[in-house]
């Protein structure tokens, strides 16, 4: 297997698991914070899929789909680029508010496809790029690719966690 497979075969997973952590939810499930301070599904999702796009935008020296769209209507948010729910407080995290499952499935779908191209297209050598001279040691194409999917399975897997909360009442 490749370097491309390799990646390719972990990001395919995810709008599966996106789709089950949210599909067949209403709009009040999607908002629905199992504590005081926590995260909810719609929330989890739009971050895990926000820090993609932005990420990735980036990779790609490209507008964010984020900002592209009317995507941030149907999340009842501005088109912010730099807003992807690091740091959010409370309030924010509440402020997060999905219209329903599906444009919670459509953006993700829509940022997988740009992400899935972009790893398809990658050799080996491509990985050791340093993609952001902030860290020490600075960051390469592949340490950031493998932090952004690291990311978004720990938030989906949250996801489908407080899914089971909402189901089991």
């Amino acid at each position: 297997m490749d370097v491309s497979d390799l990646l390719t075969e972990t990001y395919d997973r995810l709008p599966d698991l996106v789709r089950t952590a949210v599909d067949g939810l209403s709009p009040e499930q999607l908002r629905h914070q199992p504590g005081p301070g926590t995260n909810s599904i719609g929330w989890l999702v739009w971050h895990l899929t926000r820090v993609q796009d932005h990420h990735v935008a980036d990779l790609l020296d490209a507008e964010q789909i984020w900002v592209s769209g009317d995507w941030a209507d149907r999340f009842g948010l501005t088109a912010d680029p730099d807003n992807t729910g690091y740091g959010h407080s409370p309030a924010q995290v509440a402020a997060v508010r999905p219209e329903s499952a599906q444009a919670l499935i459509d953006y993700y779908e829509a940022v997988a496809s740009r992400t899935g191209s972009f790893v398809a297209g990658l050799r080996p050598a491509d990985l050791d790029r340093v993609v952001d001279e902030a860290w020490d040691p600075p960051v390469t194409l592949g340490v950031r690719l493998v932090s952004i999917a690291e990311d978004d399975l720990q938030h989906v897997g949250q996801a489908a966690y407080v899914r089971g909360l909402i189901e089991a009442g």
